[in-house]
């Protein structure tokens, strides 16, 4: 009778310990959590996704180096989706089926994003801190998206909001790309001029590939507009910027969104004054912050390359996760890691960014932006963080 006893105890220890495994949390083994990354390291934005996936990677092997979180080491699965979103469907279902990972960390791309939300969702992935300002990377509310800055809509508000109340502006126009990040700025601008009790004087759509604004530029001069906010890019803010200036348009200011916020545009000839929404600082190597100035050196010595903005958005990214998963504590599951990020509480990063907050209903850490302006060739920061 003892030795069934016992013979029934260990079998019944041996199913509870198969149904611990069977229950363990997706992506999570004693020694290791693992990351998955969707993004573009071959396509038009692969200067973002290369150097996105570095930050990322830079911030976990630094996590690591530390002795890892409570044992466990990160990694990062990073798939190219060549900024496609058929492809970022490919590699978002290979990551969720295939390799089984915990979370998406700094995922790149609106559409990107939007085309994944539902599978990744249904199998329980979250969604930390995607390379997209749109809204819909956190409303409507969903438990496991989140989002650490401001909105592109929101950005956009604060700049008019600043520039009618600081400077006299009265004449608001908005030049945008005809996609659905362009219609965020638009939409952003058609808030904040009701807030302040004037209308848009004119308005201006284009398409990603144009080349020639001649025709749109002289449209808004004819308007008589002092202020264009800018649903634009990188070269799509470079030439119709530059069009106006060189036909002598020099008392209007152009007002573009992080998207513009760019050492590429701040670099190109002619971009002189152009105004810009900022999240952090850039990463210049004789950056004023000692800490900007110390990832500057460190990307390079590991990267062989300079740090772009990127870089910086996927190292904050990674310290954003790394922050919920150290807050979650030895038994990180799914439920203990939405409630350690819904812990954090004014959180800084090392590039002089607003604080970061998250709660049970807040999966937008932060709303404000600083303004910054191009001068010799190079991005300085003009405000504080601006509201609206």
């Amino acid at each position: 009778m003892k030795k069934s006893t016992m013979g029934l105890a260990l079998a019944a220890a041996s199913l509870a310990v198969t149904a611990g495994a069977s229950a363990q949390t997706r992506g999570v083994t004693a020694t290791e959590i693992l990351m998955g990354m969707h993004t573009d390291l071959s396509g038009v934005a692969a200067t973002y996704g290369v150097s996105s996936s570095n930050g990322v990677k830079m911030r976990f092997e630094e996590a690591n180096d530390a002795g890892g979180i409570e044992g466990r080491k990160l990694k990062v699965i990073v798939e190219d989706q060549a900024y496609q979103v058929p492809k970022a469907v490919q590699a978002c279902n290979k990551l969720i089926n295939r390799d089984k990972v915990f979370a998406f960390v700094a995922p790149l791309g609106t559409p990107m994003n939007n085309a994944c939300f539902k599978d990744q969702f249904a199998a329980g992935v979250p969604n930390l801190f995607p390379l997209s300002a749109a809204r819909s990377m956190y409303q409507p509310y969903e438990k496991l998206k989140f989002y650490g800055a401001a909105s592109y809509t929101d950005q956009i508000r604060s700049g008019i909001d600043y520039f009618v109340k600081t400077k006299g502006k009265k004449t608001v126009c908005v030049m945008y790309q005809d996609t659905d990040f362009g219609k965020e700025i638009l939409e952003g601008a058609e808030l904040q001029t009701k807030k302040l009790g004037i209308k848009i004087a004119m308005t201006t759509a284009h398409k990603p590939t144009d080349q020639d604004f001649t025709a749109p530029i002289t449209k808004l001069r004819e308007a008589g507009c002092d202020l264009i906010a800018m649903g634009s890019i990188v070269r799509d803010t470079i030439v119709p910027y530059s069009t106006a200036r060189k036909a002598g348009w020099n008392d209007v200011v152009f007002l573009g969104s992080a998207a513009a916020y760019d050492g590429v545009v701040a670099a190109a000839p002619g971009m002189e004054g152009f105004f810009g929404m900022g999240l952090t600082e850039m990463p210049y190597a004789d950056s004023s912050v000692a800490t900007v100035k110390t990832f500057v050196e460190n990307y390079k010595k590991k990267f062989n390359i300079d740090p772009n903005i990127g870089a910086v958005y996927g190292y904050v990214a990674a310290d954003l996760a790394v922050t919920g998963i150290k807050n979650a504590g030895k038994n990180l599951t799914t439920d203990s890691f939405i409630a350690g990020m819904e812990a954090i509480k004014g959180h800084k990063d090392i590039f002089n960014g607003p604080p970061v907050t998250f709660g049970p209903n807040i999966r937008q850490g932060a709303n404000a932006s600083f303004l910054a302006e191009v001068k010799g060739g190079r991005w300085t920061r003009a405000t504080e963080p601006l509201g609206f």
